[in-house]
């Protein structure tokens, strides 16, 4: 007879509970230093809010009302252990001070500050086929974008404006609806101006009809200078409430026939070979990654715009009344462009290839520019999926309108949601002095790329972390397990600020407890951002998003506080959040 084996397999799910939060070491040895008898009385809150979280104006009635609103209170006497670990993990323990609001100087030149802003803002999705619409517009300045830009076209009849990427399949949406809805919730997360930049494709009798639409949707709102092009910006103070046009002045139309018969030949062979090169890349969108590189198709081309002896001055005058921010290149190559004029101020755009290659050669030239003037970069043109690029290119060159796809999600959009939660939440971000200075001979005038000293060294300590087991399903990292959380944590900013560091990973724990300490030399913390990520690890597959938030270094309040994390798309989770020291040395 023969020998038969069996085997016997024995599948189970391995089951856990969570255990209670626990204070860290360091805030034990806190609580007891400023306690008595197991007891932080509101006076010795007071010690502990100006010492240790540097609250240096805190009074014994402020720390009183802290005991008083707190659910954790020890005996109507105090906090117990319990409770000041409670009131330190709260949301009324935030990393930025909410009390500041807005706080910059807002009488300054609209070009000394960094403005939030969107890049085409009526798309819902990618660049090539999604559905244009409203709803986007509204999200942005709910979320208190300033800059909405909208790209303007005759309607498939020719007698009305629609909103869309032009040569895409894009389904466009009426200008008037996009204005209606801009009015309506223009100032709902801030009062400050918001600009429209439109990316002007119409005849002179549409530019006439988008007047109309204009002045009658927003009235007294509509900021429109007497007379031409201004001298000098206004300031976000003067003009609250207020909506600005900027486009580039109308195209205007030579007199010589010929020389219009000329014109006309010339733009049908662009037009013909640009349809092409979007045919083209329309086909390849699929196969083509976020870190190819190609030229710019369709975004604002900011043609020539200088004087010219055969211009006639016949465009719409009403559509030219309507913009405040001139845009346009003028005439030349990029030495040309940044040349500042004492007599007027205007908008110049580039894309972000473009400013990569002028930064290069013409660093301070581009920071002197911004002192007085705006400008504005897009990203390139092949981000089909409606990706981005590292804004803090653009901010350390001083451009104010570093342009966003707001629709998605990704690293680059969680540090310009970072940078905005600066000043209140505003959308105005007031440049730092080093920006400002410096002269016409470009003496003195910052360079991001040239050796500085350090300024400051930021210690950031990532004491634990909580929530995840409320705000995620118990199967979301592992099915058989708990999640293997670790943190990641660095600095953007100038080049020689930038750097990410992680702590280790902790084994099977929703409630993970690191106590790791950081230090991060700092050149130019004015732009600096602290990155903050949290990941679970996943041995054969990538590992899952647990969390992200980006900060502004300089608005940090020291010692001990709760930071919020959010979700890929910046929403904020219900729960979860860490626990995190930090120190200027």
């Amino acid at each position: 007879m023969s020998k038969q084996t069996y085997r016997v397999c024995f599948c189970f799910r391995r089951r856990f509970r969570l255990a209670a939060a626990e204070a860290p070491e360091d805030v034990k040895e806190m609580f007891k230093k400023y306690s008595e008898n197991g007891v932080m009385s509101a006076e010795k809150l007071r010690e502990f809010m100006v010492e240790v979280q540097h609250e240096e104006s805190a009074t014994v009635e402020e720390a009183q009302a802290v005991l008083d609103s707190s659910k954790h209170i020890f005996h109507r006497r105090g906090f117990s252990l319990e409770a000041f670990f409670k009131y330190l993990f709260g949301d009324n323990n935030p990393p930025l001070d909410p009390k500041l609001g807005v706080h910059h100087d807002m009488n300054a030149p609209l070009s000394h500050y960094f403005i939030f802003t969107g890049h085409n803002s009526y798309l819902t999705g990618n660049q090539l086929s999604s559905d244009c619409s409203d709803v986007p517009i509204v999200e942005a300045l709910q979320k208190g974008v300033r800059v909405i830009e909208l790209d303007i076209w005759p309607n498939s009849t020719n007698d009305d404006i629609d909103v869309l990427h032009g040569r895409t399949l894009t389904t466009p949406v009426s200008l008037i609806k996009c204005l209606k809805s801009i009015k309506e919730h223009a100032f709902v997360a801030s009062e400050y101006p918001v600009v429209i930049t439109l990316e002007d494709h119409l005849t002179r009798d549409l530019q006439t009809k988008v007047a109309e639409m204009i002045h009658q949707t927003f009235g007294e709102v509509l900021f429109a200078p007497d007379s031409g092009s201004l001298k000098e910006f206004p300031s976000p103070e003067s003009l609250k409430r207020r909506v600005i046009i900027s486009t580039k002045p109308p195209k205007e139309y030579l007199t010589a026939k010929d020389a219009e018969v000329k014109k006309n030949d010339s733009k049908k062979e662009k037009d013909s070979s640009e349809e092409a090169a979007w045919g083209s890349e329309i086909k390849s969108f699929k196969n083509r990654s976020d870190d190819d590189q190609g030229d710019d198709l369709d975004e604002e081309d900011d043609e020539d715009d200088g004087d010219d002896p055969k211009v006639e001055l016949n465009a719409a005058p009403e559509y030219k009344r309507l913009i405040a921010i001139h845009a346009g290149k003028g005439k030349g190559g990029m030495e040309e462009w940044l040349k500042v004029d004492p007599n007027k101020v205007r908008r110049l755009s580039l894309s972000e290839q473009e400013l990569e290659k002028a930064i290069v050669a013409y660093a301070k030239n581009i920071v002197r520019f911004t002192q007085r003037n705006i400008l504005r970069i897009y990203p390139k043109g092949i981000r089909f999926d409606s990706s981005n690029y590292n804004p803090l290119v653009g901010w350390a060159h001083g451009a104010q309108m570093v342009a966003f796809n707001m629709q998605g999600y990704g690293r680059s959009l969680w540090l310009m949601q970072g940078m905005f939660k600066a000043n209140g939440s505003c959308g105005y971000v007031k440049k730092p002095d080093i920006l400002l200075k410096g002269d016409d001979s470009l003496n003195d005038v910052f360079d991001p790329n040239l050796p500085m000293p350090i300024k400051t060294r930021l210690k950031v300590t990532v004491y634990m972390g909580e929530g995840w087991y409320n705000d995620f399903k118990h199967t979301h990292f592992d099915a058989y397990s708990p999640p293997d959380f670790y943190v990641r944590v660095g600095i953007a900013g100038i080049p020689a600020d930038t750097v990410m560091k992680k702590t280790k990973t902790l084994e099977d724990n929703w409630i993970p407890c690191w106590n790791e300490e950081f230090v991060f030399p700092l050149h130019v913390p004015e732009l600096a951002l602290l990155r903050i990520e949290v990941h679970e690890y996943d041995m054969s597959e990538k590992d899952d998003f647990a969390g992200q938030t980006c900060l502004p270094v300089i608005e940090l309040r020291k010692g001990i506080r709760a930071v919020p994390l959010h979700s890929r798309k910046g929403v904020r989770y219900d729960t979860v959040k860490l626990l995190m020291g930090f120190e200027f040395m």
